[in-house]
């Protein structure tokens, strides 16, 4: 890999990493999925610590996307549960993979948080991934509970009030 295409790897990176921060689940999951779809190569690859058989082509990982997407959106855009995904750049030694620490902040109505973190390695080819692998998962904190949102007549399509004084 040459270094304009060692650039363009990076700037990719880049691209989606801001792409899936700066992405708000309260209004939906389908810009994570038109990113997935946008970066991703058809023939990717995608494997985790719990699942080191990569799961291999859109096709396959799809669904696994959308059954992390589709809760999270209810209980964000209903439950008035607060979402904030972070990531750090990691250096890398092979011009084509870019490696990143993550982490996910869940708050609840109740002000109750969970944080869960991983670390993630890409391969890319002509600006698409073709290989991505997380590992390193750790959650800090007990997961939140029903009792944790708000799905109550008030809680219907608000947003977290957390700091909210009845």
């Amino acid at each position: 890999m040459n270094k304009e295409q060692s650039s363009k790897v990076a700037e990719a990176e880049l691209d989606l990493n801001n792409a899936l921060v700066n992405a708000d689940i309260s209004n939906g999951y389908e810009e994570y999925l038109a990113l997935f779809d946008h970066f991703y190569d058809e023939n990717v690859k995608v494997a985790s610590d719990s699942n080191p058989d990569p799961l291999v082509g859109k096709a396959r990982v799809l669904p696994i996307i959308f059954n992390f997407l589709m809760p999270l959106h209810v209980m964000a855009e209903i439950g008035g549960l607060s979402v904030r995904l972070r990531y750090t750049p990691l250096f890398s030694d092979k011009r084509e993979e870019q490696h990143a620490d993550w982490s996910l902040d869940l708050v609840g109505a109740t002000g109750r948080s969970v944080m869960v973190s991983w670390s993630s390695v890409r391969r890319w080819k002509d600006a698409r991934v073709i290989y991505e692998r997380h590992s390193d998962h750790r959650q800090f904190g007990e997961a939140l509970t029903m009792i944790d949102l708000d799905f109550g007549p008030r809680g219907m399509g608000a947003k977290p009030r957390i700091h909210e004084v009845v």
